[in-house]
């Protein structure tokens, strides 16, 4: 039996993997009484007695509960920023290439994506990495989210009686470009700097869009919307969390689309001028809980949607 342990089991990423946890036979999770939720010393015997352990934490509390793993046997998969650009870590997109797969696979700390990051880069990775652009281009991005992304705090903003009337918009953050995502989606674009980024979040719970748009007179290998379609298809053949389509809700792209699932769909459209590329997911599950789940089958050599739940079929 896998012994699984969850620390910060009570937001929103750390609940999502419980419940997938739920579905298994082969899992146990081991869990804190209440009032030792927080004790250093019943975290760190948990975390020392796990085979999997999930970080669902504030940063600095993730790097704390690291030092905390004594052994050489625990895995550590960390949803928190702290630890996805640092050296050591695998990171957690096997969907991007082989070798990060075989990272993941072999490997005893494990980062997991941002959801806005994972959008990003599951369209401009492939680009660079096939010589449709060079690492300098002046990529934008830009992204709506529901608002569970934002955790308990946004949540019951939202949620809440009595809310402020601008919540019934989306709302643009990030607006100094300072985004904590921006370090791994340059890094993992192989980029020489950061994408113009633009987070959006809407008023509604869960599901995410990532637009991409590529002017095509400054792509280092010409290709149009026909093109890059099938590039991406093949890029992606692979991939049962993955599929590539061309096709719109009579022209609509509606983030909410893959709510409740661990999939992600990507789209290619726009026109030989300029070409739109746009990730749909739930922030959620692709973006978050799945991901996670899915990271450590893969890191204990299980089938890799084990648990998921895939909008299109594995």
């Amino acid at each position: 039996m896998i012994k699984v342990f969850i620390d910060g089991k009570s937001g929103t990423t750390g609940l999502g993997i419980y419940e997938r946890m739920e579905r298994r036979e082969d899992v146990t999770v081991l869990s804190l009484p209440e009032e030792k939720r927080k004790s250093l010393s019943a975290r760190k015997e948990a975390l020392n007695e796990a085979d999997i352990a999930f970080l669902c934490l504030p940063d600095d509390a993730a790097r704390e509960a690291v030092s905390l793993v004594e052994n050489g046997r625990t895995i550590v998969i960390d949803a928190s920023t702290a630890h996805r650009t640092e050296e050591g870590w695998a990171y957690g997109f096997p969907e991007l290439g082989e070798e990060f797969a075989q990272r993941i696979s072999s490997s005893r700390r494990i980062a997991n994506p941002g959801c806005h990051a994972s959008g990003f880069l599951a369209l401009a990775r492939p680009l660079v990495v096939g010589g449709f652009v060079e690492p300098d281009y002046p990529f934008a991005a830009f992204s709506v989210t529901g608002y569970t992304g934002g955790g308990k705090k946004m949540i019951a903003e939202y949620e809440g009686e009595g809310r402020d009337a601008l919540l019934e918009g989306p709302r643009a953050y990030g607006l100094t470009e300072a985004h904590k995502h921006l370090p791994e989606m340059t890094k993992y674009a192989g980029l020489t700097s950061p994408p113009l980024f633009v987070p959006t979040v809407g008023d509604f719970p869960r599901g995410m869009c990532v637009t991409v748009p590529i002017f095509a007179r400054m792509m280092a290998k010409k290709a149009d919307p026909e093109g890059l379609f099938a590039y991406f298809a093949e890029y992606y053949a692979k991939q049962s969390t993955i599929q590539v389509t061309q096709k719109s809700e009579d022209g609509y792209l509606s983030a909410v689309r893959y709510a409740g699932t661990d999939g992600m769909e990507i789209f290619v459209g726009g026109n030989a001028e300029r070409i739109l590329l746009a990730a749909r997911f739930d922030n959620l599950g692709k973006g978050a809980s799945g991901a996670a789940v899915q990271n450590m089958n893969l890191a204990l050599g299980k089938e890799e949607t084990l648990s998921l739940e895939l909008p299109f079929g594995a």
